[in-house]
Parts: C-alpha cells; sequence; structure tokens
C-alpha cells in the first residue's frame, strides 16, 4: 500500500507541475503534506517534518548556490566565461567541444560536490552554447554527467567515503576501480547521448550571459580560468594539503576550514570582486549591482529546491523506502546486482543520491560477508545505484531544469535518461570488473 501510495504522490506532483500549470514550490508543499497524511504520519508532526526538509536541504546548499551565481554572474559580466568559452572554440574546436566539456567536469568532479560544481561552471556552460550558437543541452550535459558520476562513485564525496569506511573498503582501490568505471559512463552518457540532443531547444529564465566585450576588454586567460576555477582550487589544495600533513593536527584544521565549500565559496567572492570587477576598472557599486541581480535569478530555484527536500524528508520520516529495500532484500540476485538495485530503488523514493547511498549501506552490508562480495566493488555498486533515474524529487533534477529553462518532459528526456544511462552502465561495468579481479 505504501508503494502505491508513493507512486500516485509522484504521478501527482507531476501533473500539478506539468498539466495543472501550479508553481513547482506550491506543488511540492501540496503533494508532501498529501503524502505524509497518507502514510500516516500524525498530522501534529508535519509542520515539524516540512520546516526540517526545508531547512536541511537548503541549510547545507543556500549559501553555496547564491554565491555560486554571483561567482557565475562576474565571470559571465567581466567577460571571462566570454574568454575561457573562446579559447575551448579555438583549442577544441566545434566537433570535439563536447569531449572538452565532459573533460572539465571530469577534472572539476573530483573535489567538487555536484551542486557546488554546478553551479561554478554553468556560466561556462551558457557561454560555450552561445557562442557556438548550440543548444544549451547539447552543451552542458556531457559536463553534468562528469560532475554526476564523480559524486557518485568516487571518494572523496560525502557517499563513497561513508561506504568506505562502513564497508571496510580500501580506499586507494575504490578509487581506481572507480575510474575504470567511471570513464565509459561517462564517455557513453556525455558526449555519445548528448548528440541525441542536439535538437532540444530550451528557454533559460537565468541569464549568466553578456553581451560580448571587444577582445581588448576581456581579462587574461590565465586570470579568467583561476577566477573561474578558484574554489576547485582551494578545496583540491587544501586537502591535499591535509592528506600531505596529516601529522600536523592545527595544520590539518586550518586546511579543512579554508576547504569548506561554503568558506571557499567566500573567499573566491572577496577575491574574484577584485580579479575580475576592480583590478578591470569597474566599481564596486556596480559589482554588488551584479550580486543583487544574481540572487534575484536563483531565489526561486532555491524554494524549487527546497521543496524537494520536504517531499524527501516525508518519504524518510515515514518510513516508506525503508519497506521497499526490505522487500527487494528478499529477492536472488548476485549481491553486487542486488546491492545495485536496492540503492535504486532508494534513489527512486528519497531523491537525494547521498540520502539514498548512506540509507542503503545498512541494509546491503551483510551482503558483504557470507556472499564474499568484494567492498571495494560494493562500494561502487551502491554509487551507481545512487544515480539511478533523477526526477522530481530530486534537487538536481530542478538545478537542471530551471537553469537551463526545460519542460518536465524535456528534463526526464534528458537529465533523468542520462543518470539512468549513467547508473546502468556503472553497474554492468561493475560486474565485467567482478569477473576481472
Amino acid at each position: 500500500m505504501d508503494v502505491l501510495i508513493l507512486l500516485c504522490c509522484i504521478v501527482m506532483l507531476v501533473l500539478l507541475i506539468a498539466w495543472a500549470k501550479v508553481n513547482t514550490f506550491l506543488a511540492f508543499l501540496i503533494v508532501s503534506v498529501t503524502a505524509a497524511l497518507l502514510l500516516g504520519m500524525p498530522a501534529t508532526h508535519i509542520p515539524q517534518t516540512v520546516n526540517k526538509g526545508l531547512g536541511d536541504t537548503l541549510g547545507s546548499l543556500s549559501v553555496i548556490i547564491v554565491l555560486g551565481a554571483m561567482l557565475g554572474k562576474l565571470v559571465a559580466f567581466s567577460g571571462a566565461a566570454q574568454k575561457i568559452a573562446t579559447v575551448l572554440k579555438n583549442t577544441f574546436g566545434y566537433r570535439y567541444i563536447t569531449w572538452a566539456m565532459s573533460l572539465t567536469g571530469f577534472i572539476v568532479g573530483i573535489p567538487l560536490f555536484y551542486n557546488v560544481g554546478f553551479v561554478l561552471l554553468i556560466p561556462i556552460i551558457f557561454s560555450v552554447a552561445y557562442n557556438y550558437r548550440l543548444p544549451l543541452v547539447y552543451v552542458g550535459l556531457p559536463m553534468l554527467a562528469s560532475l554526476s558520476v564523480m559524486h557518485g562513485f568516487l571518494p572523496p564525496h560525502p557517499s563513497p567515503m561513508a561506504l568506505v569506511s562502513q564497508f571496510h573498503a580500501d580506499l586507494v582501490k575504490t578509487f581506481i576501480y572507480g575510474l575504470i568505471v567511471a570513464i565509459p559512463a561517462i564517455i557513453i552518457a556525455g558526449p555519445v547521448f548528448a548528440k541525441a540532443l542536439i535538437k532540444m531547444q530550451s528557454k533559460p529564465t537565468v541569464t549568466l550571459k553578456a553581451d560580448d566585450l571587444p577582445d581588448h576588454e576581456l581579462p587574461g586567460i590565465t586570470n579568467s580560468i583561476i577566477s573561474a576555477l578558484l574554489p576547485v582550487l582551494i578545496i583540491l589544495g587544501t586537502t591535499l594539503i591535509a592528506r600531505l600533513c596529516s601529522d600536523h593536527i592545527a595544520v590539518v584544521n586550518v586546511a579543512r576550514f579554508i576547504g569548506d565549500p561554503t568558506i571557499a565559496m567566500i573567499l573566491t567572492i572577496c577575491i574574484a570582486t577584485y580579479t575580475l570587477g576592480m583590478r578591470l576598472g569597474k566599481k564596486l557599486t556596480d559589482i554588488m549591482t551584479i550580486y543583487v541581480e544574481a540572487a534575484k535569478d536563483i531565489a526561486m530555484i532555491l524554494f524549487i529546491i527546497g521543496g524537494a527536500g520536504i517531499l524527501k524528508q516525508v518519504f524518510v520520516e515515514t518510513g516508506v523506502s525503508n519497506s521497499l529495500a526490505a522487500i527487494l532484500q528478499g529477492l536472488t540476485l548476485p549481491p553486487l546486482l542486488l546491492a545495485w538495485l536496492i540503492t535504486a530503488v532508494l534513489r527512486l523514493c528519497l531523491g537525494s543520491a547521498t540520502v539514498a547511498g548512506l540509507t542503503a549501506a545498512g541494509i546491503v552490508f551483510p551482503l558483504i560477508g557470507p556472499h564474499g562480495a568484494d567492498p571495494n566493488l560494493m562500494v561502487l555498486a551502491v554509487g551507481s545505484g545512487s544515480l539511478f533515474c533523477s526526477h522530481v524529487n530530486d534537487s538536481s533534477f530542478w538545478l537542471f531544469k530551471e537553469y537551463l529553462g526545460l519542460s518536465i518532459k524535456q528534463t526526464f528526456l534528458s537529465w533523468s535518461l542520462m543518470e539512468t544511462l549513467v547508473s546502468v552502465i556503472g553497474i554492468i561495468g561493475i560486474l565485467v570488473l567482478d569477473q576481472v579481479i
């Protein structure tokens, strides 16, 4: 019965948004409250769950998304994105631009969480798309596929790191196996799949493309790249310092503080305000105006992401996802495939890849011992399952939809299908690897 209620609520959400044209955030609130009541949650507990779901989701993302939008707007209006796009265009050419975007996402995705990487790289996607006169989806999907794969498969991202610890896996082996599995998944779900979407048009509401500037007014390529990717460099640098100086507690603590995504973004905004603003002759008041416009652009996106968090919290607290996982655990399947399936179902129910992976950990842990499943591959099986079919209860679904200006149908045909490809290709690669090693 719980499964039927869950499916009906997801269909209701899609119909409210796509057919009835209800505001997305309001639709999330209506469906979340309805789901809570139908799943037996006490009425007096529902407001607390709504607040917790909204607060937990936005509490971890709002500062990063707002600061990322400010940086993205500055990167666009300073001409830095135009400069990067021009260099990519001249280096890789029209034919290989999707491969260039995949490579960028792959490198940036190693140290950065998906949502952080998204808001930092989205201005480059806009600039490249406009410079080449190509659809945003065709240009952006390969980069975002890389970001998603790195987030779900590889340490040091939250879910893989926690799984390595809980499954007593080897960090280095997991990372190496993860790279082996990730590369074909990125290629097929990125540049190859993007070819099928080259005619998909969008109507973005977020303005991350400024008027083209003459070449002599553009910042240098070194300044443009370093300023745009400074959060990546800060996080990567501090991570390396923390590992190399692991015996010096004070150094590690400072590195972890500076390397926190929120602190890294604050430092980046302060530095970029000078390097891409005042240093190029812009007034501080004009830069602040750019930041205000950036915050306005993403205000509704923040609420939509929070709405997805509310629905996720309802499913978590009512226990519907655990009921589904318990049913699946009784199936007779190879342990790696069963771990993937359980995590995939949790992903469908919960939305968040990280939450799905961490929730699955306790359920699938018994599969390692008696069945002899490789703990390193088990980490990857859960990671690939956690990326399966992102849909309306996932904040990343709405980030992609709203930033790129797509309909619900287009988002399912592009983003959701790409995530499904990544997940399925991932588990196939893991099962093949299991036979080899």
